[in-house]
This record gives C-alpha cells, sequence and structure tokens, in this order.
C-alpha cells in the first residue's frame, strides 16, 4: 500500500487535534472509570478515540482499537490492511500527571506495521515512520506549523536516529513492569556491558526513544496488547531498530488470533 506525503500529513494533524483534545482534558479535574479489566479509563480516552475514528473514515479501511468494539478474528482475519490506534497509550501516566503518554496510530498491512504515528502532547514530539524513514518534529519549537502540508513540516523534522552516540549502554523499561525476567535480563547484560544504565519510559516513549538513538535496547518480558505497540513499532522499525520475539527471533506480527502480544526484544538492528 502507498503511503502518500498526503496521507501522512492527514494522519500527522489526526494525531495532533486528538492529543489537543486530550490535554483539554489533562489541564482540568477529571473522573476516572474503570473497565472490566480493572484498567482506568478516562473521557480523553473517549474523546481521542473518536478524533480519530472520525479523521480515518476516509481510507475505508477497518479500524482497531482499544477503546472501539471488540471485532472478532473470524471478521479481522480477512484483513490485508487497517488502523490499530491507541488513542491513549498511558493512561497511568496522564492520570498521575507525569507527562508521560502517547496518541498512537498505526497502518497495519499483512500482519505488520508499514506507517505509524505517535504524539507526545506534554513535550510536543511528533513522530511518524514509513519505508522513506522515521522522523521526530518538536511543535514547541514552531509558532505554527500546517500538519495539513507535508512540505511546510518535512523540511523541520528531524531524521531517526539522532542520538546515537550516547553514553554507555542503556536500557529502557518501565517501573512499574519490572518483573523478575527483566530483571534477569539486565543482570545478563551487565555482565557483558559493566556501563549499563536503565532509563525508565512511559507507553510507546519507549520505543521513540530506541527509535531517536537515545538507548540500546527495550525489553518487554510483560503483557502488552496490539495496539500498545504498532505505532511506535513501526517508528523504531522505520529507523533502523527491530521488535522481534523472546521465544523465536522473528518479528513481532498483528492480527492475530489473540491480539496479546508475545514478550518481545526491540534492539538496533546490528
Amino acid at each position: 500500500m502507498n503511503i502518500s506525503e498526503e496521507l501522512i500529513a492527514k494522519k500527522l494533524n489526526v494525531a495532533f487535534l486528538a492529543g489537543e483534545a486530550i490535554m483539554d482534558v489533562y489541564n482540568h479535574a477529571f473522573t476516572v472509570e474503570l473497565k472490566s479489566d480493572n484498567s482506568p479509563l478516562t473521557i480523553a480516552d473517549k474523546e481521542a478515540h473518536e478524533i480519530i475514528v472520525d479523521g480515518l473514515k476516509e481510507t475505508g479501511l477497518p479500524i482497531l482499537s482499544e477503546e472501539g468494539s471488540q471485532i472478532s478474528y473470524e471478521v479481522r482475519k480477512n484483513w490485508t490492511s487497517y488502523w490499530l490506534v491507541d488513542p491513549l497509550d498511558g493512561t497511568k501516566e496522564f492520570i498521575n500527571k507525569n507527562g508521560e503518554f502517547t496518541v498512537n496510530i498505526a497502518l497495519i498491512s499483512n500482519q505488520e506495521p508499514i506507517f505509524g504515528v505517535v504524539y507526545a502532547p506534554v513535550p510536543g514530539f511528533i513522530y511518524w515512520g514509513s519505508s522513506t524513514g522515521s522522523f521526530r518534529l518538536d511543535l514547541k519549537k514552531f509558532d505554527e506549523i500546517d500538519l495539513l502540508n507535508f512540505k511546510s513540516f518535512q523540511s523541520l523534522a528531524e531524521k531517526l536516529p539522532i542520538n546515537s552516540n550516547h553514553q554507555g549502554f542503556v536500557v529502557l523499561g518501565s517501573k512499574s513492569h519490572m518483573n523478575f525476567e527483566t530483571e534477569s535480563f539486565i543482570k545478563q547484560l551487565e555482565v557483558i556491558h559493566p556501563d549499563l544504565t536503565f532509563i525508565s519510559r512511559g507507553s510507546s516513549l519507549k520505543f521513540c526513544t530506541l527509535a531517536e538513538g537515545g538507548a540500546d535496547v527495550y525489553p518487554r518480558f510483560g503483557p502488552t496488547m496490539e495496539w500498545d505497540t504498532a505505532a511506535g513499532h513501526a517508528v523504531a522499525l522505520f529507523a533502523g531498530c527491530c521488535v522481534n520475539q523472546v521465544e523465536n527471533g522473528l518479528p513481532v506480527q498483528y492480527n492475530k488470533l489473540s491480539l496479546l502480544n508475545p514478550f518481545f526484544i526491540a534492539s538496533h538492528k546490528k
């Protein structure tokens, strides 16, 4: 499927509008609901979901989202291309107001991410990745940017990676998801890399930090859903990284019978 400049521009703008709606909630008092699995849900999740779905309809492709209806595999298995969306990744970060949450929109084709947008509205970074590469645009550097005009912002974006000369060996993760398997993996790395340091990042910002070149590896030995990883996977992939299953070393794939991801390790290709 062709990822045109127009498509990139329109979907970056959709992510930005969703992020603006999230910030309107973030900057005021809000209530928190609990979903059936006891995970938190806010009005920001719902409003961002509506904006994204409305902005993707024109493509005519199916949409699968955490906040949308759960579509059966019998229907999904016939999809060759579709949108995979997480309107607000890092709801706990949102609730705790640490700023490390993101809007995520990915285009999946034949079980692989071929385009992804990640927008982090608090720091103001918008990331995207496609076959032409991965990029980061710092929206706070500019008074006004027309995200519907690809040529107006492409020249202002930085191509990833941009920070491959970081000091030491850097491992990415989330302190809230640290477990025995992750600690064991890090200890094995410490034998090879005595200069190892650990950086904690929330949401899909871990993929983006890896894509930037700010870290060497992101191991995930805990549960994630397909919508949690798809957009970040695309940004990392087209910045020269791989996201491979722990069990067999093969790339993580999407639109599986189960939407639960296998354990994976994201790293720079050697």
